[in-house]
């Protein structure tokens, strides 16, 4: 069995059956079954079923937004964020896939030449637990919209919300097995994903989630020649340049630390900030962190709400802690606190510099670290210095100056005086141990398909 905790208050919410490799198997042959017959069907088909799933994300949005912060700990609101964000990645897919996926038609000397995207086949997403509903959306939409099917393995602390999300599916007109959420217990993911992923119906594998996971199953899908889309960890740079606009810039950086109580991997991870702005930047961050509420995800006044486990809470304190023993000032937070539930508050970390823990490593929670650079060239060796290559951003009154910094990161985006955040509009993806390949816009639903050549004499 798969049991779910609430991480707000360390209660038992539910229990679901674990699935074996019986079970397994036949819901790939089902699931199969049902995207021959997808893959067959006509766009304006395709379109109608995404615009009523994205009315039924759009008018269940509370409900949905209620187990996901009973299930992993996010405050509502911010909740409630995500399931509209769900469905306008719908909204924007039943608008732009077929365009998307229209033949290109060139001359070669006399003959034709044709360029298809065809769907693969199944898709197996391996899906986390920090943003339960839009990442798997993020996913899923373009792949389906190709005329895909899907396996969705979701983290187990969310399988309520996963179970949901197969239920929209099916209640939006989608053929009942096209969308199926598999349930693998903890100990048997290893074996069970591989499982899956050598299944000869199964075509391809999309990873969001720690770089760990994605080595591992990158290597599986490497070795049955699967294709692979993988979104994983992030250390995001964020940098404040001396003629930024220092108190816009908290502002957004703030935000984008203590978003989803700090457990994102395009959060603000790192602030690398020039040294003739870093003493005023420092203290008005300090107050920001300071000032933000932590407690139960239900309270409106909440902005961070737990850590969504018990492990990662302490793996988080025990990176803090030798950090500070490897020389980094804690301005604030940095300790846990006496109540129930997986909470760490808002923390600050000055003074960082390589070899601290913070420095090297991706910091899961609501903990800011401060690294003064000297000037541009610094900032942008301090920003790279890093195995991970997600996000980043850039702080200047100077767009031209931003933009050259920025065409020197080693980053799959960067962001000039805002935060990080995924758009359907822009393809989002990593370099580095971030992972490869890119998910959303028009990049995005060509991951999986078949680039098909066709040359007519």
């Amino acid at each position: 069995m798969i049991t779910t905790i609430n991480p707000a208050t360390e209660e038992q919410l539910a229990s679901y059956p674990a699935m074996d490799a019986l079970e397994l198997t036949e819901v790939i042959s089902l699931a199969d079954r049902d995207y021959r017959r997808w893959r067959t069907v006509a766009p304006l088909e395709r379109r109608a079923a995404m615009h009523r799933l994205a009315a039924l994300l759009e008018a269940e949005k509370q409900q949905h937004a209620e187990m996901i912060s009973r299930e992993m700990g996010k405050p509502l609101s911010q909740a409630v964020a995500e399931v509209k964000k769900s469905a306008l990645v719908c909204s924007y897919y039943a608008e732009h896939a077929d365009r998307f996926l229209q033949s290109e038609e060139s001359d070669l000397d006399g003959m034709q030449g044709v360029v298809r995207f065809d769907p693969i086949g199944l898709v197996l997403g391996v899906m986390p637990w920090n943003f339960p509903f839009w990442q798997v959306f993020r996913f899923a939409v373009p792949a389906i919209m190709a005329g895909n099917g899907i396996l969705v393995k979701h983290a187990p602390n969310v399988t309520g919300s996963s179970v949901a999300m197969e239920s929209l599916f099916r209640r939006a007109g989608f053929p009942e097995h096209l969308y199926r959420a598999v349930h693998i217990d903890l100990e048997d993911v290893d074996r069970l994903t591989g499982f899956i992923i050598d299944h000869p119906a199964v075509s391809a594998v999309s990873v969001t989630g720690s770089t760990g996971a994605g080595r591992a199953v990158a290597t599986k899908a490497g070795h049955a020649l699967k294709r692979s889309v993988l979104e994983l960890g992030g250390s995001d740079p964020y940098i404040v340049l001396d003629d930024a606009d220092v108190s816009a810039a908290v502002n957004h950086c703030a935000a984008a630390r203590l978003l989803n109580s700090g457990q994102s991997c395009i959060a603000a991870k790192r602030f690398i900030v020039h040294a003739s702005v870093m003493e005023v930047f420092e203290e008005q961050l300090l107050v920001r962190m300071r000032s933000a509420v932590m407690g139960d995800p239900f309270h409106p006044d909440v902005e961070v709400g737990p850590i969504a486990r018990l492990d990662l809470r302490d793996q988080l304190h025990d990176q803090v802690r030798r950090s500070v023993e490897g020389g980094a000032k804690l301005l604030c937070g940095g300790s846990i606190p006496e109540r129930k539930g997986y909470y760490y508050p808002p923390t600050v970390l000055s003074g960082v510099r390589a070899g601290m823990a913070c420095y090297s490593e991706e910091l899961f929670g609501p903990v800011a670290t401060l690294i003064e650079a000297k000037d541009d060239d610094e900032a942008v060796h301090i920003a790279n210095d890093t195995p991970f290559g997600l996000g980043s951003a850039v702080f200047s009154a100077n767009i031209e100056r931003a933009m050259l910094i920025a065409a020197r990161l080693d980053t799959g985006n960067c962001f000039i005086n805002t935060m990080v955040k995924s758009d359907p509009r822009l393809p989002f993806g990593g370099v580095k141990q971030s992972g490869y390949g890119r998910e959303l816009a028009r990049y995005g639903i060509r991951e999986f398909v078949n680039i098909k050549s066709l040359c007519i004499a």
